[in-house]
This record gives structure tokens, sequence and C-alpha cells, in this order.
């Protein structure tokens, strides 16, 4: 198994075992870029550290998350989420996200989320 297959696999694993932000601390370098659809991308750790924290503790019921398809590539790899929740905000979520990581010294540099609500 690959080195980045391993660290995607075991962040996928802490995230399915609610476990995010550590997930987070873990693999993620301090000056992530993180970007949601064609929004202007969150840059560092402690400012994406917050935008997590606010995300989550906004998710009133969690109901599943299963990631459905796992593609690696050179320093990058992708993930397809289907995610089924209930935000404080937005109500019920129940859609297909893909997430693009781009790795670099075992950590994530830059992630993008693709999805239509």
């Amino acid at each position: 198994m690959s080195k980045l297959l391993e660290k995607i696999a075991d962040l996928n694993d802490l995230v399915l075992q609610g476990r995010a932000m550590e997930a987070f601390e873990k693999y993620y370098a301090s000056d992530v870029r993180m970007q949601e659809n064609e929004s202007q991308p969150t840059i560092g750790k402690e400012a994406n550290r917050k935008r997590e924290e606010e995300f989550l503790s906004n998710v009133t019921e969690f109901r599943s998350a299963r990631p459905l398809k796992v593609t690696i590539g050179e320093n990058t790899t992708m993930v397809e989420w289907q995610y089924d929740y209930t935000h404080r905000e937005w109500g019920i979520r129940n859609y297909s996200q893909v997430s693009v990581q781009e790795w670099k010294n075992g950590q994530i540099i830059k992630e993008k989320f693709y999805y239509n609500l």
C-alpha cells in the first residue's frame, strides 16, 4: 500500500469515527488552503480550524458519511463522500461531495471541495 493511500485511509477512518478535528490536526499543513467550490480559499491552519469547528458545532443531527470512491495520483488524493446530516442554519443536507487533496511532506497543503446543493 502506498504511503498516500495509508494516509488518506487513516484520515477517512478518523472522520468516520467522529474524530474529524483529530484528522485535521494530524494531516493538514500549517499553511493549508481550503476552498469550497469556487469561493475564495481559506488560508492557514488556524483560520481553517475555526471554520471546521464552526461547521461541526452547527451540525444538530449527523446520520451518515460514507467514502464512496478514493483515487490516488502523484501527491494528490480524491475522495467522493456521501453525507447526510442536519445543520442548524442550512437544514437537512444529503449530498455527494468530491474532496481533492494536494499533499506535500506527508501533509495536505491544499484541499478543494466540489458539490452541488
